[in-house]
């Protein structure tokens, strides 16, 4: 994640790319086999199309051809304009541009479209912690969280903001003029050990 400061220069938020897994409902039924049979494979075929169209946008994203990416997306959302995962692709594209408000936009957008998705909550933490807005890094860390408990991207970057909190307490602590020596090592000391925390986004 990109950090202006090295003082809060540790934490590993990374922007996720999960692909949305589109879900039907299973059929039910002697009498429907033979259509559901049929309906499946054409939501299949259709879902392998939609697959390749987001690897190949994101395999763009990856490899730094934004504006490629981002025709590609204008178009495909010229189609489907609620698409979750485009969207949340071109928050990607947006932030590494350094749109930083358009991809919170588009994000907090998504957050209220989509609840339930914990991506776009990650990814907006961490706009919000590259902005050192850690207490609503931490808020928008657990609304994923709680969208997906087992999302384990999401639970190690509430414990990097946790540990750039207790670096940031640390250096304000190490500041005051109070300070005695044997408090002032030990001060220095954790800060050592802690190193820098944010680690630049990248797209």
């Amino acid at each position: 994640m990109a950090c202006t400061e090295t003082s809060t220069a540790l934490m590993h938020i990374h922007l996720s790319r999960h692909a949305f897994t589109l879900q039907t409902a299973p059929l039910r039924g002697w009498r429907v086999v033979r259509t559901g049979l049929f309906l499946s494979l054409l939501v299949l075929m259709w879902s392998w199309a939609r697959a390749d169209v987001y690897t190949e946008v994101n395999d763009k994203i990856t490899a730094g051809q934004l504006q490629t990416a981002q025709s590609m997306i204008t178009r495909h959302l010229q189609k489907q304009p609620s698409d979750p995962q485009m969207r949340l692709m071109q928050s990607q594209i947006q932030a590494a541009q350094g749109q930083t408000a358009l991809a919170q936009e588009t994000l907090e957008a998504l957050t209220q479209e989509f609840p339930e998705l914990p991506e776009p909550y990650n990814n907006l933490a961490a706009l919000y912690a590259q902005q050192h807005a850690f207490e609503k890094a931490l808020n928008s860390l657990a609304q994923a969280i709680r969208a997906r408990p087992d999302y384990a991207l999401a639970l190690e970057n509430m414990g990097d903001v946790h540990v750039a909190l207790a670096r940031q307490s640390y250096l304000k602590s190490k500041a005051l003029p109070s300070q005695n020596p044997l408090m002032s090592l030990r001060l220095d000391t954790k800060i050592k050990l802690l190193g820098p925390v944010l680690q630049p986004i990248k797209p």
